[in-house]
């Protein structure tokens, strides 16, 4: 079971952190607007006018533009989304080899297709390195032409017509054309980049129109093959900006950097009728971006506010970035539209407000005290108790308002749902990442630490006799050892089947924490010894536990849709391999060597071997956790002894490290003395050479 962390903020103001005297009361609040409104307006009336219908235009001509910028910015997304969808359906059958590019017969149905299927896209065009050049292009939306252009500089031009369902070859002819489409510069970028790419162009075969292009390489069996192209003529944009509704009379107007026109509103513009900038706003959006000179940059994507003044009116002008690079949109609102009616309320408004106004700040201040504050100042309380995840705290008030009685369920409801989760997160560790203002994010810091992983001894054979029976001990086990972990200041990172897994050092820092976890490893043994758990045999169920100290990666580490607040690191590899050992030796609980340096004279340990565990090169001393100091009780003989034969060991004087392992097996019945004799036995009967240090190399994890 993986720990999620669900981590959030309650924005509640810590009224210690404010000065006493700034504070009042909501009521006294209320009151003191209500004044405060009545003194402004007996003495600025003209002013409050003023200032508030400039502020009613502007913020009418700021919805107006917001409007319009997101429906421009939807459909340029619709139209680039077209073309790519285009481009990347001919690229699939080219690539397919469905049809060649030199076919002139299939080449005319899949870009026939195109041109029908896809309603803002104009053109089609194939250009060869060798300057062949060949295009489909609409003329209205039921008419399409097909130019092929060949080294001979003579364009054939077939006519096709929609009609019953099928495209109709109308016509063909063949004319003169210095068009060059290799001097275009949708075919050289694409050339030279070797990639995608946006352009801009006014040149086509049939004349010039303004058009955006986005061409792309081809390659057909890894070998370069030609450029296609898809345009889009811009005035099907004009047409769409026609159809925008702005206002009564404001107007919307793409323009380049110099003022130059892109787009204007046009509803007869097509591929067919050329663009028409006759909109009466027209000049008054040329003005704007002429006017701004270096206040404005297209490039940066910042929107710009000017107000112009053109025969005497005053407009109201935005410059917005757009997606193509040198291009705004720029949308034009006459602020009479908005004052004329602005003025008139205001004045009636004021009329009212005076009579209004003394005795709202009578009735507010009552209301206010009975209705509001005090229920908020409950309901404050309740998220203080949220805040600090004192969820079994968090009560329900009743109000008269509905939103602050929906306000306490909705609190109410949250702290339900949050304590479900305690369960699954430890709440000390909610608590302070929610206190240090950390967030649901990727990322950790290398931290000292110690970790503790924790396994039953043959749960393997305990789990296949048992099956689901295995639940209540498993229960039972985990409850003991959870708690014993929790009272000494662990988190408890997961369980792993059998095994717990926990850390001491973060998230808050524990200088005492290879102490800490020593006792905490000491407390799980006795607790288990305590509750007394057996197994379907009746034998005592014991633990096997593996402690290991140093510097460790703590935070969240996952994905960005699901989190664990774990550690990681070869010093957490280590804890692990130890807790395993303790099946060689015997043990209980074994610490790797930072763990001893770090608790010093505060544990009694005895030196159980230099080992390599799994999957590391270099050797370690491990040790076995016997106590701590405090509860030791005095010297234990049988260490004394253990520890002499190891030394022995060391030094090859294997006669006298047998003669000490002997010598402990009198004391105890000490499996890892058993097993240090077996080994020096083995080296009297078979010497290793003289590059053995006494460092045992473990086979498996």
């Amino acid at each position: 079971m993986k720990q999620t962390l669900v981590s959030f903020r309650i924005a509640v103001t810590d009224p210690a952190n404010q000065d006493p005297a700034m504070r009042i009361g909501i009521r006294n609040a209320i009151s003191a607007l209500v004044l405060t409104s009545i003194v402004v307006s007996a003495v600025g009336v003209h002013l409050l006018w003023w200032r508030t219908a400039q502020q009613v235009s502007q913020t009418l001509a700021d919805t107006i533009n917001d409007q319009i910028v997101s429906a421009v910015g939807d459909e340029l997304q619709s139209i680039t989304s077209e073309a790519r969808s285009s481009m990347s359906a001919v690229r699939t059958l080219l690539l397919g080899k469905v049809f060649e590019a030199r076919d002139a017969e299939m080449r005319e149905v899949v870009i026939r297709s195109q041109l029908r299927s896809q309603p803002t896209i104009s053109w089609v065009a194939f250009g060869w390195p060798d300057g062949t050049f060949f295009a489909g292009h609409k003329l209205g939306n039921g008419v399409i032409e097909m130019i092929e252009i060949a080294g001979d500089r003579k364009a054939k031009i077939n006519r096709y017509e929609f009609g019953g369902g099928d495209t109709l070859l109308k016509s063909s002819r063949v004319e003169d054309t210095n068009y060059s489409f290799t001097d275009q510069e949708w075919f050289r970028e694409v050339v030279a980049s070797n990639d995608e790419n946006w352009s801009t162009l006014t040149k086509h075969p049939n004349g010039e129109r303004l058009a955006a292009a986005f061409s792309a390489p081809i390659q057909i069996d890894q070998k370069p093959a030609g450029v296609i192209a898809i345009i889009i003529e811009l005035t099907r944009v004009s047409n769409f900006l026609s159809q925008l509704t702005v206002g009564k009379s404001a107007g919307a107007f793409i323009l380049d950097r110099e003022g130059g026109v892109v787009a204007a509103p046009d509803p007869d513009a097509s591929e067919v009728t050329p663009l028409k900038t006759d909109h009466p706003l027209f000049a008054v959006a040329v003005d704007a971006m002429k006017n701004a000179g270096s206040a404005y940059n297209p490039g940066e994507g910042e929107p710009l506010k000017r107000q112009v003044t053109r025969d005497g009116k005053v407009y109201q002008a935005v410059l917005t970035p757009i997606s193509f690079p040198g291009w705004s949109l720029v949308t034009v609102v006459p602020e009479s539209e908005f004052l004329g009616p602005v003025q008139m309320t205001i004045r009636n408004l004021l009329i009212g407000l005076a009579v209004l106004i003394v005795f709202a700040g009578l009735l507010s201040a009552w209301l206010a005290q009975r209705l509001i504050a005090a229920p908020l100042i409950k309901v404050v309380g309740e998220i203080r108790h949220v805040e600090r995840f004192d969820l079994d705290k968090v009560e329900r008030h009743p109000s008269r308002l509905t939103e602050i009685e929906n306000l306490s369920g909705a609190i109410g409801d949250m702290a339900q749902g949050l304590a479900a989760f305690r369960k699954y997160i430890p709440a000390d560790l909610v608590k302070r990442l929610i206190s240090d203002g950390n967030g649901a994010r990727l990322g950790g810091a290398v931290r000292p630490m110690s970790v503790m992983f924790i396994d039953l001894a043959g749960f393997t054979g305990i789990s296949e006799r048992l099956g689901d029976r295995i639940i209540p001990l498993l229960s039972r086990y985990f409850d003991s050892v959870s708690a014993q972990i929790q009272a000494q200041g662990g988190t408890i990172d997961k369980f792993i089947g059998d095994a717990v897994m926990a850390f001491w050092g973060a998230p808050a820092p524990n200088p005492e924490h290879a102490v800490d976890c020593c006792r905490a490893a000491l407390a799980c043994q006795r607790a288990m010894a305590e509750i007394g758990l057996v197994d379907d045999h009746g034998q005592p169920v014991k633990i096997r536990i593996g402690i290991n100290s140093g510097d460790m990666l703590v935070g969240n580490i996952g994905s960005e849709v699901r989190l664990n607040y774990t550690v990681i690191g070869d010093a957490v590899n280590i804890a692990s391999r130890l807790e395993g050992t303790n099946k060689v030796y015997g043990s209980t609980i074994i610490i790797g060597p930072e763990t001893r340096r770090l608790a010093g004279d505060r544990i009694v340990v005895r030196e159980l071997d230099r080992l390599a565990v799994y999957g590391r090169a270099g050797g370690l001393q491990i040790y076995e956790l016997l106590a701590m100091a405090d509860a030791a009780g005095g010297t234990i003989d049988w260490v004394k002894a253990y520890e002499a034969g190891l030394a022995s060991w060391r030094a090859r004087e294997f006669t006298a490290a047998i003669a000490a392992f002997e010598q402990v097996k009198k004391i105890k019945d000490d499996v890892a003395a058993s097993v240090m004799i077996a080994r020096c036995r083995e080296q009297l009967e078979n010497p290793s050479d003289q590059e053995w240090d006494g460092t045992t190399v473990a086979k498996s994890k």
